[in-house]
């Protein structure tokens, strides 16, 4: 078989080689690492990697294949995809094409043959920084020069980019408990699945929708997504959160609204050095004593102290990646609302969190404190 060459170059120079896989062609994003074994095309089409080129740590990706179920939006998100050995064929009872067929069909740009270990362990030290990925012109100068002219992560408000166009109306399964709308920053489709399981019937809003869209639907509760970009540049999504808690409407937000909740609250966010990404992250909570395995993408976090005061009373931290100290949850001690960093609907693992969608519904009953 014909294979074409294929580089990658980090925007400090380090420059790898390796085969093109995928289309043939040129991408430029922040390249991170996922230390996810499985749930490759969970993650592919997960808007949170949008602008990203996502470096699988896992030796071999793509022996399962893909199918038409398990994708967690209509498209692959990824700006790019390096691996070190794709799997020669699919092999999975549920498969109905190849990883590498996908790639083309969505035209993500990737490379494989790639010392994944190294350039992994080159991110941890370095930190997550831009890259591209080329198989159309192989000079590591050229290709770096447009590299250090890309756009940066630190400052990006992407979430216009990714949201719905319009609005979206997830049934509940069986009988309907509560309304929700889920404000769209990148949400993932197994999101509003869960909380139909649970007799929730989501309204899902684009990311620019106002306080006035939102109360025209008399929801019993308020749900912000996860989603790319740097929170710091996300004003709209908190001066909107911001009228959500002032109306005292039971509030749930999961990774990128984790952010946008805290900045709401009044603390800072900032850029982690490698980020967390992978469904195997120990967290642990404050309340319980328990520890959680779960899965994580994000590569900001929210400064905070164990308590700290609000325009709506205490607030206080109720989960801890035990990795790393980094927060991963908040709440508010007497007000309806919560959040989490991580993805308790992991479709690919772990499900040890889902539970926390049943926090949710009793929260909209009044119940959860």
């Amino acid at each position: 078989m014909k294979t074409t060459e294929a580089v990658l170059v980090l925007e400090d120079g380090k420059t790898f080689k390796g085969t093109a896989y995928g289309k043939i062609g040129e991408t430029f994003g922040e390249a991170v690492f996922s230390t996810s074994m499985t749930g490759y095309q969970e993650i592919l089409t997960d808007p949170s990697y949008f602008k990203q080129i996502i470096v699988m740590t896992f030796p071999h990706i793509g022996n399962t294949g893909v199918n038409s179920f398990d994708n967690e939006s209509d498209q692959v998100w990824a700006s790019g995809f390096v691996v070190r050995e794709p799997a020669r064929v699919a092999s999975n009872w549920q498969a109905e094409a190849t990883l590498d067929s996908k790639l083309h069909d969505h035209g993500v740009v990737g490379i494989s043959g790639v010392d994944t270990r190294a350039l992994t362990r080159h991110l941890r030290e370095r930190g997550a920084m831009r890259a591209g990925i080329s198989s159309l012109d192989t000079d590591p100068e050229k290709l770096l020069a447009k590299v250090l002219r890309s756009d940066q992560m630190v400052g990006a408000d992407l979430t216009d980019q990714v949201t719905t166009k319009a609005p979206i109306v997830v049934p509940a399964a069986g009988q309907k408990r509560f309304t929700v709308v889920a404000i769209d920053l990148g949400v993932k489709a197994t999101t509003p699945k869960l909380m139909a399981q649970r007799g929730m019937e989501v309204h899902i809003l684009p990311a620019n929708s106002t306080f006035a869209d939102i109360m025209r639907i008399k929801p019993d509760g308020v749900f912000f997504s996860n989603g790319p970009g740097d929170p710091a540049s996300a004003n709209r999504a908190r001066d909107l959160l911001i009228e959500v808690l002032n109306a005292r409407l039971p509030f749930f937000g999961i990774c990128f609204g984790n952010q946008i909740f805290g900045r709401a609250l009044g603390l800072e966010t900032y850029k982690l050095p490698f980020g967390h990404r992978g469904t195997n992250q120990p967290v642990k909570d404050l309340k319980s004593e328990q520890v959680e395995i779960t899965s994580h993408n994000h590569g900001f976090a929210v400064r905070a102290n164990q308590e700290f005061d609000t325009p709506w009373g205490k607030g206080r931290v109720t989960h801890l990646g035990l990795n790393d100290q980094c927060v991963e949850g908040l709440e508010l001690a007497d007000h309806p609302a919560f959040s989490v960093q991580f993805h308790p609907e992991a479709a690919a693992g772990s499900h040890d969190a889902t539970h926390l969608f049943d926090r949710f519904a009793s929260l909209m009953e009044g119940i959860d404190k």
